[in-house]
């Protein structure tokens, strides 16, 4: 059996998922991020990605929309902005999010937070990309 480590994922409003994983994979401010058991001790920026827990031969996948995360040798702790399973998520609201970024970025005008813009952009593309995986 593969050694195993835990995994909380917090979100504002809920404890999304706890429990035993064999590995973690995750985008951070710095790249994508894989993550054992036994990991040297580290805190990164997380960026908008896919979530991937690996529990031996399961995987299960999850919208992952920024926060930190703290990583122990045994213990993973991502205190996150928001996590949606895939079947959680609206994708027809997600596609709208990403039209309404898409025109505030190309619509040129001098009050648009282009930061903002952007990283809308991005937790929208995030979303669509697991409404395909449904």
């Amino acid at each position: 059996m593969a050694e195993e480590m835990k995994l909380q994922v917090i979100t504002p409003d809920k404890e999304f998922f706890s429990g035993d994983v064999t590995m973690v994979e995750l985008n951070t401010a710095d790249g994508q991020m894989g993550i054992y058991p036994h990991h040297i001790p580290v805190t990164v920026v997380v960026a908008p990605g896919v979530l991937k827990i690996h529990m031996g031969s399961e995987l299960k996948t999850a919208a992952l929309l920024s926060g930190f995360m703290q990583i122990l040798p045994d213990k993973v702790t991502i205190l996150a902005e928001s996590c949606e399973w895939p079947e959680d998520i609206d994708g027809a609201r997600a596609n709208e999010a990403r039209i309404r970024a898409e025109r505030r970025l190309t619509g040129g005008s001098a009050e648009t937070d282009m930061a903002r813009a952007e990283a809308a952009l991005n937790r929208a593309l995030v979303r669509l990309s697991m409404t395909d995986k449904k």
